[in-house]
């Protein structure tokens, strides 16, 4: 028996995308690797920088490397996460400030990140704390992901790993693939590329800032040739979703409704994405899809696509707001990775025994929150 094929896509967050580590940590230490056919992982900012330490795991592993997959992606947050006593103290005096600005203790003040100044308090600061792996990304990348080794890693057969980002002169979306050998450390920072703290991040001479922009986090490109190369389409998606789809009263407090905007920003794209799926599943069932028609969009997938998702407790959602996005403080990480080990576990649960759960719906997308009513809530 063939195990099913599956892609996991893990959406962009900031530092609560430590619950995507925390998730992918248990997925692959029961053993999902073994139990299915992994075709691609997808991310956006942190959620691409989290998929690619497993997805480099994953290749490594296929030439021999008995490394447990998880490794990489604890080692990459433990150096991502404030350490010493000086970046628990400037974290968390950042942070503080961050949620002073946003209940209107204290006033907004613009900063480019791209001004003399703001590179300046960038290298003091940098200096005054000294490890790079906390102040500068590219070395924390650098250090995880052997992007000089990656042509003798990756093979015709190998998964995919997407990377969202937008295109800030043109307008577009941008979606890096390894089938296009487009994988290397701009890519990533390209897609971590938060405006008002990182200048955009030129690429082959486009200018990208990050993929809350634009796919967070790509699903439809799992389903195109044209960025999965010659790897078999997924027949499941898997979403690790970091922004809450559902809030229980309308905000009105200035910092209440900086949060579900943010919400909201994170998951739009998501939720386009999921709409196309709902459909193409629709005319799939409907025997619409033609062969021309498949031929011309590279459409070569002829059964629904079962999507499910991973997502945070309730409690945990209660209790996070905006700021928490920018905190590396270790417990605030270690709190994210535990409920990731734990609504994964409950996930393996639900689809125990390598089965399929049953359709919640006609379309096979798991029920989620959609503009105009389009699927139901959970």
């Amino acid at each position: 028996m063939s195990r099913r094929r599956i892609a996991i896509a893990c959406q962009g967050g900031g530092s609560q995308c430590a619950f995507i580590a925390g998730a992918l940590d248990e997925l692959f230490s029961h053993g999902i690797q073994d139990r299915y056919d992994i075709v691609g992982l997808s991310g956006t900012s942190g959620g691409a920088i989290t998929a690619a330490a497993a997805w480099i795991s994953l290749l490594k592993r296929a030439q021999g490397d008995p490394t447990p997959i998880s490794d990489r992606v604890n080692a990459l947050w433990r150096d991502l996460s404030a350490q010493t006593p000086q970046e628990i103290l400037f974290d968390k005096l950042s942070t503080s400030l961050v949620r002073m600005v946003e209940h209107g203790l204290l006033p907004s003040v613009a900063s480019s990140p791209s001004s003399l100044q703001f590179k300046f308090l960038t290298r003091m600061t940098s200096a005054m704390l000294g490890r790079p792996e906390f102040t500068d990304l590219g070395a924390l990348l650098t250090k995880h992901i052997e992007f000089d080794a990656l042509p003798s890693l990756v093979r015709p057969d190998s998964p995919v790993l997407l990377l969202g980002a937008g295109d800030v002169k043109q307008g577009n979306f941008k979606v890096f693939s390894s089938a296009k050998n487009e994988i290397k450390v701009e890519a990533l920072l390209a897609s971590a590329a938060i405006p008002n703290l990182f200048p955009a991040v030129w690429v082959d001479g486009h200018a990208y800032w990050e993929g809350i922009f634009a796919s967070n986090p790509p699903i439809i490109s799992f389903l195109l040739k044209a960025f999965m190369g010659s790897t078999r389409r997924p027949e499941e998606i898997w979403i690790i979703q970091i922004n809450r789809a559902q809030h229980d009263y309308v905000p009105e407090m200035p910092s209440e409704i900086s949060d579900r905007r943010n919400h909201l920003a994170g998951n739009l794209s998501l939720q386009h994405e999921l709409q196309i799926i709902e459909m193409w599943n629709t005319l799939i069932q409907e025997g619409a899809l033609t062969d021309r028609f498949r031929a011309k969009f590279g459409i070569e997938f002829t059964e629904p696509i079962a999507v499910h998702f991973i997502r945070m407790s309730q409690e945990l959602q209660d209790s996070l707001d905006y700021p928490s996005k920018l905190s590396r403080q270790p417990d605030h990480i270690e709190r994210l990775k535990a409920d990731g080990r734990l609504q994964a576990g409950q996930f393996l649960a639900k689809i125990g025994g390598g089965q399929p759960p049953p359709p919640t719906n006609g379309t096979l997308v798991e029920q989620v929150e959609m503009p105009g009513g389009a699927l139901g809530a959970n």
